[in-house]
């Protein structure tokens, strides 16, 4: 069964998406979380049924994450979704650490795939669908530019500053 809530955040309401699952603390691994207007984010379907409870470690974690006092997510998520290939570069992912940031070349070299290969290592980050707890965010271009991020650059830059990875801008 598929449950879902919503968080409040500084991005605006998020989506959490989740699978009821004996294992996993609370009873629901996390599937997928997501900002309003987010390309490839799923719609609430009539058949899930929302479940504010079963995310109340997620909602825990995030909040700690936006109120600066959480570095690194501790959550059960499936690992079933996406192809062999995105599982890896999700991994890879999951690698980097709270306030940096890294290439989607260096990925690509991490991971030892070639550079004709590295436009795939771009889509596979695209297709991540756990927004902030898988941290997307933290891949940049070669040349320092803030690029795909599916949920809009402006959250990136969000994020990237409050994770103290840029410094925030005076206008």
């Amino acid at each position: 069964m598929t449950v879902y809530a919503t968080f409040d955040s500084p991005l605006g309401e998020l989506l959490l998406v989740g699978e009821e699952s004996p294992t996993a603390p609370g009873g629901t691994a996390l599937t997928s979380v997501s900002a309003p207007d987010q390309k490839t984010a799923p719609a609430v379907d009539a058949a899930w049924r929302r479940d504010d409870e079963a995310f109340a470690e997620v909602r825990r974690q995030l909040g700690a994450y936006f109120a600066g006092e959480l570095t690194e997510f501790a959550l059960e998520f499936t690992g079933a979704s996406g192809t062999a290939f995105q599982r890896r570069v999700w991994q890879a992912l999951e690698e980097v650490p709270y306030g940096t940031t890294t290439t989607y070349g260096e990925i690509a070299r991490r991971l030892e795939v070639s550079r004709q290969e590295t436009r795939a290592v771009g889509a596979a980050i695209g297709a991540n669908p756990l927004l902030i707890v898988r941290p997307c965010h933290r891949v940049i271009g070669a040349d320092g530019s803030m690029r795909g991020f599916a949920a809009g650059i402006e959250r990136k830059i969000e994020l990237l500053t409050r994770e103290g990875a840029l410094q925030p801008t005076l206008i």
